[in-house]
């Protein structure tokens, strides 16, 4: 712990460390910069050293996430809290070869990381048992169901033994989530230390109008002002993560995109230029900023508003972290009021607009939210609303 850092445990983790050396499982709700990979890895490691089981064919316990980025920090992670143990652990993910990570699996970990689609190419290839986990640890599991894993992780649970313990954490706690929790969890203790609906109070929010056409122009103009460096952008899809950093380098901002598409040395490099300094701006999908954990991130920008008002709560929380102050900012046209207001009611309060920018909208176009916004909308309308919008989702 010391070599950590560590010296206060943060409220997750003091919920949910001794819920997890009395091997009950675990229901969490947590925001990302909580100190959630800590929560489970620090009791699980003790766990493992109080209960040494050598002769064990496989890893006791088997921590799933849905990207590739979020795997290797939390292999990161387990490798400083163990090192001064006996205990191995090893990281295993696709999109690069397998070939090493087999290697690395005869060597016998007793923790293993992985991501659902290689852990089941591994068991099909018979490079990996899942008959010794004792403990199932799923990661942002509300982003695993978004990404479509759901059919993969009921194909690795049918893999590992009933009598185990669960750890189930997510940043957000819809019905799907709560009822998948309740499916594969005994009996779960709750804890929920930062309600989805929050928003971090040291960060400073404020929302741009702007037409579409003119947001590369006002995010280069933003960008520019700063000093610092460390701002996360986020962007709905791929190619639209793509085109901003073209635009941005056109204007003479260093920039980097980090999404799907992108290989694993490529979305490893962009992450180490942008903790390095290395470039002012990331550019990022929802999926692939999974794992980003940059202490001293300055800035986000929501190019583009998400049209789920909890993935909003979820990308500023990247700022903000650990009690310091962060700032989040978003842009939005007109075709984008309506998520903004979804947003504003979600978080219980409005947005500060600033209106007064190079690339504001002229006209009488209005931002404030109707009163009939203020009531509670139906999962019917949200799903006719989304039907009309007919945007594509990050991935």
């Amino acid at each position: 712990m010391e070599k950590a850092g560590y010296h206060t445990p943060t409220p997750i983790q003091a919920q949910a460390i001794p819920v997890v050396l009395k091997r009950r499982d675990i229901l969490g709700c947590a925001q990302t910069g909580t100190g959630k990979t800590a929560s489970f890895a620090l009791p699980l490691i003790q766990l493992l050293i109080d209960n040494r089981r050598d002769h064990a064919k496989g890893p006791q316990v088997l921590i799933l996430a849905p990207t590739r980025e979020l795997a290797i920090q939390i292999g990161d992670n387990i490798g400083t809290y163990a090192s001064r143990t006996p205990i191995k652990h090893a990281v295993v993910f696709g999109g690069v070869s397998i070939v090493n990570q087999i290697a690395e699996l005869r060597k016998r970990p007793q923790m293993l990381v992985a991501t659902p689609g290689r852990l089941l190419d591994l068991i099909g290839q018979r490079a990996l048992s899942l008959e010794s986990v004792a403990h199932l640890v799923l990661d942002e599991a509300d982003r695993m169901l978004d990404m479509g894993f759901i059919k993969d992780i009921k194909k690795v649970i049918q893999q590992i033994p009933v009598n185990r313990q669960t750890l189930l954490f997510s940043a957000t706690m819809p019905k799907s989530i709560a009822d998948f929790a309740h499916s594969i969890l005994k009996n779960p203790e709750h804890i929920a230390v930062t309600p989805v609906s929050s928003t971090a109070e040291k960060i400073d929010q404020a929302v741009y109008p702007v037409a579409k056409a003119d947001k590369v122009g006002l995010l280069a103009h933003l960008i520019k002002q700063e000093k610092k460096g460390y701002i996360l952008v986020f962007s709905r899809t791929k190619h639209g993560a793509d085109k901003i950093v073209r635009k941005l380098r056109q204007a003479g901002i260093s920039a980097e995109a980090i999404h799907g598409n992108k290989s694993q040395q490529a979305r490893q490099k962009a992450l180490t230029h942008f903790r390095d300094g290395a470039i002012k701006a990331l550019v990022a999908t929802d999926i692939a900023a999974r794992g980003i954990d940059v202490d001293q991130l300055h800035l986000v920008i929501n190019y583009d508003l998400p049209n789920e008002p909890e993935t909003y709560v979820h990308r500023i929380g990247r700022t903000g972290r650990a009690g310091a102050s962060g700032r989040a900012w978003s842009f939005c046209d007109v075709e984008e009021r309506e998520y903004l207001w979804d947003i504003q009611r979600l978080i219980g309060r409005e947005i500060h607009r600033i209106a007064d920018h190079p690339f504001a909208i002229g006209g009488e176009v209005s931002y404030v939210q109707p009163q009939k916004q203020l009531a509670p909308v139906s999962t019917a309308a949200k799903k006719r609303k989304k039907k009309k919008a007919k945007r594509p989702t990050a991935a």
